[in-house]
């Protein structure tokens, strides 16, 4: 069912927080109360029920999944085979903010989620690829390097 089959070393996938869904709502809450106020309870309960189903939208469509399975790197819809990857640096919350902002380069690919201070870099080594490296978000970013730095074996 899954694109992930049982070969894969690392899954790990980044949902919204709670603390940002609440807050979310309580933006959709005020606005439909504004709504409510000016056209009434049936608007104000249509404008609750379209924000709430493109909030459902939009966090079902920005969650990040990072897979390790096989020889395959899967980061969003980005993938690499682990052969071109170089070398792989756990960051921690500072060097994350570093590396996010005045030590960024623009080639770089980076899948960032705010509300994760952790990540990893991982340095490219692909001769056809004008990709530096990747930095990608992770709430376990130790595991995840661990995961590519793992030999893959085809009885796994």
């Amino acid at each position: 069912m899954s694109k992930f089959s049982s070969n894969t070393n690392y899954k790990e996938r980044t949902p919204w927080p709670i603390w940002l869904w609440l807050f979310l709502l309580f933006l959709a809450a005020s606005l439909a109360l504004a709504i409510w106020a000016a056209l009434g309870t049936r608007w104000g309960a249509i404008a609750m029920l379209l924000q709430v189903l493109g909030l459902l939208y939009l966090s079902q469509s920005t969650l990040l999944v990072i897979a390790v399975a096989g020889d395959v790197l899967t980061v969003g819809k980005a993938h690499i085979d682990r052969q071109y990857l170089g070398a792989i640096e756990v960051l921690s919350p500072d060097q994350m903010r570093q590396w996010r902002g005045p030590l960024s380069d623009p080639a770089g690919f980076m899948q960032l989620r705010f509300w994760i201070p952790r990540g990893v870099k991982i340095e490219i080594k692909d001769p056809k690829d004008s990709t530096p490296y990747w930095l990608v978000s992770s709430k376990k970013a130790q595991p995840l390097a661990d995961a590519l730095l793992t030999k893959h074996s085809p009885d796994n």
